[in-house]
């Protein structure tokens, strides 16, 4: 019996430092599921190459310890996050998903002081003020990212360009359903943001601190249109600057298939 409780402590500790290192992770399902598969291989070959037999546990029982494991394991980080102090959830209704009038959605942020305070309260300052409404996700990135944040009408828009913020440290990582402020370099952080449709740690380096993350409706997320590629001059797509000086009567006529928000709310 001491055997066979040491081992399943071991296992146990074993995938809880593995998950607790992929801690940064926004969308904690996936993960858990490709944490799960990589620690049963582990656990299968840990036992396979021990040559016990006498007094072990089976190879299917450690499957079963470890799996148990990892979903406690998996279960608490997300309750951890859930109960972040502080933050707000904000739920974005979305129209033109893929690209068709009619087709809505919802996606909702949950916002998180702790890791970005600066841009966590003007995040919640321009939801509050109804900024997004009406806003266009106009660079759409499949893998990449979803950038929007520049509101439809330009005389809106001009109070806010000298509005910089000073930059927050990056306390995590850029994992797929952060939440981001777009900038032009360092403290220059005005409206625009963008969710990471992808793992883009990359970013971290290069001072793009996530201030919030989806919490429910990623799937909804990952229609955006995207057909319009790369903005301008770089690809087809929208050009930011005449964004910033027509608004959505620019968008409207060009790229007519953007999705957008409807409505944004602060529950």
């Amino acid at each position: 019996m001491t055997l066979l409780l040491i081992k399943m402590k071991l296992i146990a500790l074993l995938t809880i430092q593995a998950l607790a290192a992929s801690a940064f992770t926004s969308v904690p399902s996936p993960v858990s599921r490709s944490a799960l598969k990589h620690h049963q291989s582990t656990t299968s070959q840990l036992f396979a190459a021990t040559g016990e037999t006498d007094g072990s546990i089976s190879r299917r029982e450690a499957l079963q310890v470890a799996s148990a494991a990892a979903v406690l394991a998996s279960t608490n980080i997300a309750n951890a996050d859930d109960e972040a102090p502080g933050g707000k959830l904000i739920e974005f209704t979305v129209n033109n998903l893929d690209g068709e009038e009619g087709k809505t959605g919802s996606f909702v942020v949950k916002t998180r002081p702790d890791w970005a305070p600066i841009g966590e309260e003007r995040f919640v300052a321009l939801a509050e003020s109804s900024f997004f409404d009406g806003c266009r996700a106009f660079r759409v990135l499949p893998g990449f990212i979803v950038q929007f944040g520049i509101n439809g009408d330009p005389a809106v828009q001009a109070k806010w360009r000298a509005s910089n913020l000073k930059d927050d440290p990056v306390k995590v990582s850029n994992s797929r359903g952060t939440v981001v402020f777009a900038t032009a370099g360092p403290n220059t952080r005005t409206t625009q943001l963008f969710v990471n449709l992808g793992n883009n740690s990359f970013l971290n380096k290069q001072g793009f601190s996530p201030l919030g993350e989806v919490v429910e409706g990623m799937d909804v997320v990952e229609r955006f249109y995207s057909g319009y590629g790369e903005g301008a001059p770089s690809g087809k797509g929208p050009n930011q600057g005449l964004i910033q000086k027509q608004g959505n009567a620019y968008l409207e006529a060009s790229y007519p298939k953007l999705s957008y928000f409807s409505k944004v709310v602060v529950k």
